[in-house]
Formats: structure tokens, C-alpha cells, sequence
């Protein structure tokens, strides 16, 4: 009998060593080598970021300082309404055109707002806000006809973005043909927009 008992009581023994011991540290040790390789895939990634990282460095080291600035110049983080302004003024002075009345507005400026919500379906939706801001101009110059036509070309060359929305014209009263020449001056009334890149 006691043959039996003493076994059974070794095994009683391994069972509860098992439990209290043995498997909550088999248990601690998987959980260990799981956030091990938790962290080593975080390692290897950020490895791989930092990689990415310095092969953009070395892409935008190697663009030319000229043609950053006139990326730039092409599309601002920033709308620069002063510059653009005074830039239309030097297109328009060759021609003898003066910038008179300007005003403007922008839209789409607002980076604090959240997206807008719509529902498509019966599930409500984010709209996705725009990346960049639309800035409206509006101006007043009075020249003859062709100095119009190559003011235009040269502000549609300019390498700031800028689309003519709309141009109106009539008839100067307070010029007629300059003295020596019989080109007659209008009065154009310019509405234009320019874009930014959001920050």
C-alpha cells in the first residue's frame, strides 16, 4: 500500500511543480520571445525607414538648387500673394500696363478643420480635404490691344501657375490713340487663379 501512496504523491508533487513553476515560466519565456521578435521586426524596420530615408536625402541632395526654386516658384507651401503680385506687375511693365484695383481672396485654406462627412450608402464617409489652397486674384490694366495679347502670353508663361478665369474689356474714355501712334487703349479686367501646397 504504501508503495502506491509514495508515487502518487511524487506525481501529486510534479503536477503541482508543473503548475506553480514550470508553466508560468514556460509561459513568461514565450511572451519574452514573442516581444523579442516584436522587436527585432521594429529594429529591421526601422532599419529600413533610415535606408529609405538616406536614399531620398541623396535624391533630393542631387536635384539642382535652380530647379528647386523654381519647383518652388511653380507651386508654394506658402500663398506669397505680395510676390505674386508684384510679378504680374513686372510681366505687365514692358508694356507699358500699370496694375490698378486688385483684390483677392483665397479658398480652401483652412488646414485646422477637419475632413467633411458624407454618408455613401448609409455609412458615413470622410471626405478627404484637399492638399493645397486656390487663391483668387482680380486687377484692372489699361494698354492697346497688343500689348493685351502679349501681356497674356507672358503671364500665361510665367512659371507660377495661373489660370485666367475670366477677362472683360471696354473701351478707355480717358485715352484714346497715343500721341504718334492710332492704337486705341482698353481698360481689361483680369480674375485669375493661383494654387499653394499645403504645409
Amino acid at each position: 500500500m504504501m508503495r502506491f501512496v509514495i508515487p502518487a504523491i511524487l506525481i501529486g508533487i510534479s503536477f503541482t511543480l508543473f503548475f506553480v513553476f514550470t508553466n508560468p515560466m514556460y509561459t513568461s519565456v514565450g511572451l519574452q520571445q514573442a516581444q523579442l521578435r516584436s522587436y527585432n521586426e521594429a529594429l529591421d524596420n526601422s532599419k529600413k525607414l533610415e535606408n529609405k530615408r538616406d536614399l531620398l536625402t541623396a535624391k533630393a541632395n542631387s536635384i539642382d538648387r535652380n530647379d528647386l526654386m523654381n519647383l518652388g516658384k511653380l507651386l508654394p507651401n506658402n500663398i506669397d500673394n505680395i510676390r505674386l503680385i508684384l510679378e504680374i506687375g513686372q510681366i505687365a511693365l514692358p508694356y507699358g500696363m500699370v496694375l490698378k484695383d486688385v483684390k483677392y481672396s483665397s479658398t480652401d485654406v483652412d488646414t485646422s478643420k477637419p475632413a467633411a462627412l458624407g454618408i455613401q450608402g448609409g455609412v458615413v464617409a470622410k471626405t478627404p480635404s484637399k492638399e493645397y489652397g486656390i487663391w483668387d486674384l482680380e486687377f484692372s490694366t489699361v494698354g492697346s490691344y497688343d500689348n493685351f495679347l502679349n501681356f497674356t502670353k507672358d503671364l500665361e508663361n510665367n512659371l507660377r501657375i495661373v489660370d485666367i478665369s475670366s477677362i472683360s474689356f471696354a473701351s478707355d474714355v480717358n485715352s484714346g490713340p497715343s500721341a504718334g501712334t492710332s492704337a486705341a487703349s482698353y481698360t481689361y479686367n483680369f480674375k485669375i487663379k493661383t494654387y499653394w501646397l499645403k504645409n
